[in-house]
């Protein structure tokens, strides 16, 4: 028996949910993993998928073996590239999965540069505000906020974003300038809900060394930042956004930053910045093509954000 495709067509059936699907993943009939199934089984001596003609299901024994060999095909091909090309190029699928924001208006201007630097390697970049499983969905890096890290994932601390306050002069000319932040619970302001747990992204102040939580008045709600920007631009309310959205805005004076000095030149308020990892599933996935990337966007942002080696 050849165990190690009996291994895979396990791993690719219960992560595809059927065996007809996993057997789309791995090119072969069902019938072809179902006879590898069996003859896994069999090899094991216990069940491991309790099958019928319209479900199938993990049985304990068969939850606890996926948990051990579900990166075993995996490990093995970083094994392969760890000792045979050590110093090679660069080269294959990279993908990187990223919060929303920070992917469309950070990493996407600089994926061009990077591939051009490596022509070898294949980028995809998956934007999105969920968690993504690193294995299910073949993820090679993916980069988190605070609230997305998981104990099982190598984090390390790529950068910390500041947050502005701000709102269109139109908005506040209806409105009133709020002059701290307990003041926004009179005011309409713009919130992004998390789609991980469904609640509100906090809104955290400095003051004096102590850390407090904007209280909200009125809200619009939306899961997507660039949508809150463009209420915000259309005088929708007040809204927090990471430097790097509402910079050009700014600039252009179509939004204003709020709590920003005293009469007396010092901060009122200073809103808590946002820390960004780089996360790995273990330290076998640091290959080649992921360790040039690390490096590439270390290099890309310098300093502009604290980023920690």
């Amino acid at each position: 028996m050849d165990l190690l495709n009996a291994i895979r067509s396990f791993i690719k059936v219960v992560e595809a949910g059927s065996i007809a699907a996993g057997a789309r993943n791995l090119g072969l009939s069902p019938a072809a993993v179902s006879q590898n199934l069996a003859r896994l089984e069999s090899h094991l001596q216990v069940r491991l998928l309790s099958r019928t003609t319209r479900s199938m299901a993990l049985t304990p024994a068969g939850a606890l073996y996926y948990e051990r060999v579900r990166h075993v095909e995996r490990d093995l091909l970083h094994a392969e590239q760890a000792i045979t090309t050590p110093d090679s190029e660069p080269q294959g699928r990279l993908c990187i999965a990223s919060t929303s924001a920070f992917g469309r208006h950070v990493l996407a201007p600089l994926i061009p540069a990077f591939s051009a630097r490596y022509p070898l390697v294949s980028i995809e970049l998956v934007t999105t505000d969920r968690r993504v499983n690193h294995a299910r969905e073949d993820v090679d890096i993916s980069l988190r906020i605070t609230p997305q890290l998981e104990d099982h994932l190598l984090a390390r601390h790529i950068a910390r974003i500041p947050f502005i306050c701000c709102a269109s002069p139109g908005y506040l000319a209806q409105a009133g300038l709020p002059a701290t932040p307990e003041a926004l619970r009179e005011h309409r302001c713009l919130v992004f809900r998390y789609p991980v747990d469904g609640r509100f992204l906090r809104w955290g102040f400095m003051r004096d060394g102590l850390r407090f939580d904007a209280e909200f008045g009125t809200v619009l709600i939306s899961d997507d930042i660039d949508a809150l920007t463009q209420m915000a631009l259309n005088d929708g309310g007040i809204t927090r956004l990471a430097e790097f959205v509402v910079k050009p805005h700014l600039a252009t004076g179509a939004l204003v930053p709020l709590f920003e000095y005293s009469e007396h030149g010092q901060a009122y308020a200073q809103t808590e910045p946002m820390d960004i990892y780089l996360c790995l599933a273990d330290r076998f996935a640091l290959t080649p093509k992921v360790r040039a990337f690390m490096d590439y966007l270390r290099d890309a942002l310098g300093d502009t954000w604290q980023v920690q080696a």
